[in-house]
């Protein structure tokens, strides 16, 4: 049995119907688990030395905006001795954007979800110190989401290529 299965057996056995999904793609493994498993499950991962994910590589979300549940929060893992990777998604409804935070378990999340939160709007609850991280404290709004209203600018110069085709300064006659 691989790494990777032996992870999947360890999760559907100690946490049933929490495990919604298992996928693969390309070698990838991605385990979508239910919001209220969220940090136990990262906890069980991490703890467990015959599974070792022990480095949380990176946190971010996508939003599907208009489907239901809106945004998929995926949290990606290592284990550094085999090496291994895997994918724990989250999926978290656009009416109720409300995570709890794992930076008990990873104390590395904690930029990664102020980012979430900054980005997408994405409340982390329990989070030692939820604020923005890229953007302005007074900005209105989060940009990544895909009902954000898009702030063009205009074009400060023209630049009008017939015009310079005309005189072809550079042709030779």
């Amino acid at each position: 049995m691989t790494h990777p299965q032996a992870t999947i057996a360890a999760l559907r056995e100690r946490f049933g119907e929490a495990v919604e999904n298992v996928s693969e793609f390309r070698g990838e493994v991605t385990v979508e688990v239910r919001r209220p498993a969220l940090v136990e499950v990262l906890r069980f991962l991490k703890e467990t030395p015959a599974l070792g994910f022990t480095f949380l590589a990176d946190l971010t979300a996508s939003d599907d905006w208009p489907v239901e549940p809106r945004f998929s929060v995926v949290y990606q893992l290592r284990e550094l001795t085999q090496p291994a990777n895997l994918r724990l998604k989250v999926h978290v409804p656009g009416d109720d954007p409300v995570l709890p935070t794992v930076t008990g378990v990873h104390l590395n999340a904690n930029w990664q979800e102020r980012e979430l939160w900054d980005m997408f709007g994405i409340k982390i609850t329990g989070h030692p110190d939820l604020r923005r991280i890229l953007m302005p404290q007074d900005w209105q709004g989060h940009p990544l989401r895909k009902d954000y209203p898009l702030g063009y600018e205009e074009v400060e110069f023209t630049f009008n290529f017939d015009e310079i085709e005309q005189k072809k300064p550079y042709a030779k006659e």
